[in-house]
């Protein structure tokens, strides 16, 4: 009788999230590596392009840098926050414009895109939607184990972008993708 070895389980694939900050000015970048549960912090950053006086050229910086690290890192996904509705009309185009030129670098290598709204993402990682940029960068060094107390603003939300996209792509145990309210009501002893 042939007697077979057990099969050895098959390691998750790493997936990679590159979660980026758009700006025309400075535009926070993070790298998240998500194998299995387990989340940990590749890279971070910003990238400054105030050197520039051309707004075009500075679009272009936004996307030469993220066509650099998309090369660098060979995210699997771009996750990135959408752009707000604000009372200065001018400084809504650069930052449209900004985000545009991140989408249409990943888009060139095949690299899908996801939105996050800025109030999703902070309660995604906050439990608020209306946390500040200080409270966010907290939330990142306790999530991610950053020591790091340097670590610009625009990179921490960088971060949380990239995480609001992991938790968007994963679901618990046992549930459906729902939202946390929903799972609380139908979990109430989770709640301590």
């Amino acid at each position: 009788m042939l007697t077979l070895a057990p099969e050895k389980p098959v390691a998750a694939r790493e997936r990679v999230i590159l979660g980026i900050d758009p700006g025309s000015n400075i535009m926070g970048y993070a790298v998240l590596a998500v194998s299995g549960q387990k989340v940990s912090l590749r890279g971070y950053g910003v990238e400054r392009f105030t050197g520039e006086d051309e707004h075009l050229l500075k679009i272009q910086g936004v996307f030469q840098k993220t066509l650099a690290l998309i090369e660098h890192y060979l995210p699997d996904e771009l996750a990135i926050e959408a752009p707000f509705f604000g009372k200065n009309i001018q400084a809504m185009l650069k930052l449209g414009r900004a985000q545009g030129a991140c989408i249409s670098a990943a888009l060139s290598r095949q690299i899908p895109v996801v939105e996050y709204a800025p109030k999703r993402v902070k309660q995604s990682v906050t439990g608020k939607g209306n946390a500040t940029k200080e409270q966010v960068a907290y939330m990142m060094k306790v999530l991610l184990g950053v020591a790091d107390d340097n670590l610009p603003l625009d990179a921490t939300d960088a971060c949380a972008i990239a995480l609001c996209h992991h938790y968007s792509q994963t679901t618990l145990p046992g549930r459906a993708s729902k939202s946390w309210g929903a799972y609380l009501k139908e979990n109430p002893g989770r709640l301590r």
